[in-house]
């Protein structure tokens, strides 16, 4: 009994228990000390992987400054490929959903001073002439995931899951909408989205919660349902984890060769320049990730080594590809289409909205993950030149979502300049 009371009470299975004993703080003696341990040596699938020890370096704050995109400047791609504005004049596009009919919904949402809104965007031929444009859902809550299924639209709002009528070529939703399941709200920095996929068959739909703190400084009763996936039925009921450990899960997609579930995941600050990196990967049934206790696999974050929780760390299982340390990875899709040259075929894009706290900066661009048989390989960069100088922390914008059109172009959600850049070949 003792035993299974503490394997809930750590939160695997997110059952509701007393605060557990708080996480340790460390003079900076003691961060030098833990800072000479040698590093850690990891293989992921992508390859092997050194992790510096915990406090190895200061952890530091640096918050870009968005400056913008002047006339006639615009991100960069490999060559091939061409990139323009496919829509601007949002306030803040933090993420798009492709309709079945091909209409671009795109979320217009924020930390501060949110929106709160969905516009839909028609153009039915991919000619760049919108046949329609108009604000399809206002007065939402932080909404950010959207889904259709069958005659249902529903929207990810930061505190619920919301479902409303919907038929096929709808310009806007009417109606307050049926909540069908309370999400947990509030909490650390920007871990505020929820986002929606549902199964290739319909019958499910994965909601992913981030958590309420870094690393559970405030508690682990604050973390019941979040730091995971959610499973439900279309109607909100047959709640489960299907997945946990996992800090801050955003983007989600299909493996199209193995039908896997992905996901890109935050990971943990606080403990130095380079620690932890952020990553994606491959999400396993009843998977546990290792958050807050240990990170990639068995490697025990200081702040909990105190704390009974071996049996955990024993279990968390070592996530796929590293995408860098503080990089904010939460734009994630496979490209199954056949537009892109062969290269990209079955791959993912990673938009990465970029680090707040590393020297120097992290992120700011979209990087490809190639894939041999539904397998990671290294990952490259793909759309870069969102910062524009480097030691005064200036950037152009913050790519978030990456999203395939229907005729194979990738549209890039840069959400702190307002604006949709759509990539395509040349």
């Amino acid at each position: 009994m003792k035993r299974l009371l503490f394997v809930l009470c750590l939160g695997a299975t997110m059952v509701s228990c007393a605060q557990m004993k708080g996480v340790k703080e460390f003079t900076e003696q003691e961060k030098q000390e833990l800072g000479q341990r040698s590093p850690n040596i990891v293989e992921t699938t992508a390859g092997q992987l050194e992790l510096p020890a915990p406090f190895n370096t200061k952890s530091i704050q640096k918050v870009s400054k968005v400056v913008g995109w002047k006339d006639g400047e615009m991100p960069n791609a490999p060559e091939g490929f061409k990139v323009e504005k496919f829509a601007d004049n949002f306030q803040h596009p933090r993420w798009t959903y492709v309709g079945p009919n091909n209409d671009v919904f795109v979320v217009e949402s924020n930390t501060r001073n949110s929106a709160n809104r969905i516009t839909i965007i028609r153009d039915l031929d991919f000619d760049g002439v919108f046949e329609h444009r108009g604000v399809f859902k206002g007065e939402l809550n932080q909404p950010f995931g959207m889904l259709i299924l069958g005659n249902y639209f529903y929207i990810a709002n930061t505190d619920g899951l919301y479902r409303y009528a919907y038929n096929e070529g709808d310009l806007e939703l009417s109606g307050k909408g049926e909540k069908i399941v309370d999400l947990p709200a509030g909490g650390y920095n920007n871990h505020w989205t929820r986002n929606l996929i549902a199964s290739k068959d319909g019958s499910k739909i994965y909601i992913s919660v981030g958590s309420a703190s870094n690393v559970g400084e405030y508690g682990m009763d604050k973390e019941i349902r979040r730091a995971g996936i959610l499973e439900i039925d279309p109607d909100g009921s047959n709640e489960k984890i299907y997945a946990s450990g996992l800090r801050n899960p955003v983007g989600m997609d299909w493996n199209p060769v193995t039908g896997e579930l992905w996901t890109a995941v935050n990971e943990r600050d606080m403990l130095g320049n380079n620690l932890v990196p952020d990553y994606i990967t491959s999400v396993k049934k009843g998977g546990w990730y290792g958050w807050p206790y240990s990170y990639y696999g068995q490697i025990k974050d200081p702040r909990w080594e105190d704390a009974p929780h071996n049996e955990l760390v024993e279990k968390a299982i070592i996530p796929d590809v590293s995408v860098g340390p503080h990089t904010a990875s939460l734009g994630f899709t496979f490209y199954s289409n056949d537009a892109f040259p062969e290269k990209y075929k079955n791959g993912a894009f990673v938009g990465q909205h970029g680090s707040w706290n590393r020297d120097p900066l992290s992120g700011y661009k979209v990087v490809f993950v190639p894939f041999v048989n539904g397998v990671p390989q290294a990952l490259e960069d793909f759309l870069t030149g969102f910062i524009a100088n480097e030691d005064t922390g200036e950037v152009h914008g913050r790519p978030v979502a990456v999203t395939t059109l229907p005729n194979g172009s990738l549209l890039v959600n840069d959400d702190d300049s307002n604006v949709i850049w759509k990539v395509s070949v040349e």
